[in-house]
């Protein structure tokens, strides 16, 4: 593998995490923020990871349930909320690429194959990071240096969660680079 660039890190094997003593103080407050986190906003979490099926077939069959599930995603995780950073255009054109393709449940699977594969720390394959600063939990960069080989660290000025639809000039710049790098 040539490169890996990321904007989130994914979920992690919770049960080989340091233990608590071993972290940094900024670790310590991403942990923090990940336990309010869940309590606030894991419900979608815990139900695509475990039952994913059981919601994606009730959504695939309802276009009003899709639309508000997906609606109130971007609504919590984009950067100043979802009226200023998208037009209604964009958020009914990505709510209809999982209606018309009934591709929901394969969206929605991936939380429970990633739950069950347990991601460990993954080989040395050189990787960046673009830390939106309203992603749902933006990691430090020590944290993100434990799970991963990287190579290339970028602290974004704005963006949240969906940073390809929000902020797709920032985000390609900071590929261009990443990759202009590897190739140097």
């Amino acid at each position: 593998m040539f490169g890996i660039h990321l904007t989130y890190i994914g979920h992690y094997d919770y049960t080989s995490l340091p233990k608590r003593e071993d972290l940094s103080p900024a670790e310590q407050q991403y942990m923090g923020r990940r336990q309010q986190w869940v309590m606030r906003e894991g419900a979608y979490f815990m139900l695509q990871s475990t039952k994913p099926q059981t919601l994606a077939y009730g959504l695939n069959d309802s276009p009003v349930g899709l639309a508000s599930w997906i609606t109130e995603k971007f609504q919590s995780w984009t950067d100043g909320g979802i009226e200023q950073r998208l037009t209604k255009d964009e958020l009914l054109t990505n709510i209809m690429v999982y209606w018309v393709t009934e591709t929901i449940n394969t969206s929605m699977r991936t939380y429970n194959e990633s739950v069950q594969a347990k991601l460990e720390r993954l080989p040395a394959v050189p990787t960046a990071f673009a830390a939106f600063p309203k992603d749902i939990n933006p990691p430090p960069r020590e944290w993100v240096e434990r799970q991963l080989h990287l190579q290339h660290w970028t602290e974004m000025p704005r963006g949240g969660h969906f940073a390809a639809m929000e902020e797709p000039e920032l985000l390609a710049e900071d590929m261009r680079d990443f990759f202009h790098q590897l190739r140097a």
